[in-house]
């Protein structure tokens, strides 16, 4: 991972937040012919006994889920908003440009759930999901069981407990105070991850510029 100390976020409620929000993860490991496979899943985030859990469901004799049970060991990347900075903004533009972004990388063990397991997070993820709502339709509790048992079959929960835990908030932390500033007008003049980049900088400033 891009390894620069002041492109770290050192505050852990932070960066747990930032995975919370954004919690659609790549989700990596290697088979047993030693290739990398993949899948991209939501998951909850829970904290317990001072241990950081993923939890979730994939499909079952996928590449990726055979890949995982050769190799518990897993990574899951967690991406949020993205933009390109280019170096006609900064004080002095004769430099490259760039791209802002900002990751959290978490490797750990995956262990395989049970089907009271799997019913635990479907209940879970489909509530959450559909905002707590118990008269939706598509939540698991008004799902026929003729419909899930199929489903119910193909499936299987899984619990990553976190080993470790990276970051990389990209934020122009490295620019002087007025290239920054014009960096966060320029980008709260466009519209999407452009637009909410410039806002978490706008935000963040105090942090990268202290009085």
């Amino acid at each position: 991972m891009y390894n620069l100390p002041y492109f770290k976020e050192q505050d852990h409620e932070e960066v747990l937040q930032f995975m919370k929000e954004y919690p659609f993860v790549f989700l990596t490991g290697v088979n047993a012919e030693n290739k990398p496979a993949a899948t991209q899943v939501p998951v909850f985030i829970d904290e317990k006994d001072g241990k950081l859990f993923l939890t979730g469901h994939i499909m079952k004799n996928t590449d990726h889920h055979k890949a995982f049970l050769h190799n518990n060991n897993v990574l899951a990347v967690f991406t949020g908003p993205h933009t390109y900075v280019s170096a006609t903004w900064y004080d002095n533009p004769h430099q490259a440009s760039t791209w802002n972004y900002m990751s959290v990388h978490a490797k750990g063990i995956v262990r395989f759930g049970g089907a009271e397991e799997l019913v635990t997070i479907l209940k879970r993820l489909t509530l959450h999901y559909e905002n707590n709502n118990s008269a939706s339709a598509t939540i698991y509790d008004n799902l026929s069981a003729d419909y899930l048992a199929p489903l119910m079959n193909a499936i299987v929960s899984f619990e990553i407990e976190i080993e470790s835990i990276e970051n990389v908030f990209k934020l122009s932390q490295n620019r002087d105070e007025k290239s920054y500033d014009n960096i966060v007008h320029k980008l709260k003049e466009q519209d999407g991850d452009a637009k909410v980049i410039g806002e978490i900088m706008e935000q963040r400033k105090s942090k990268v510029f202290p009085s």
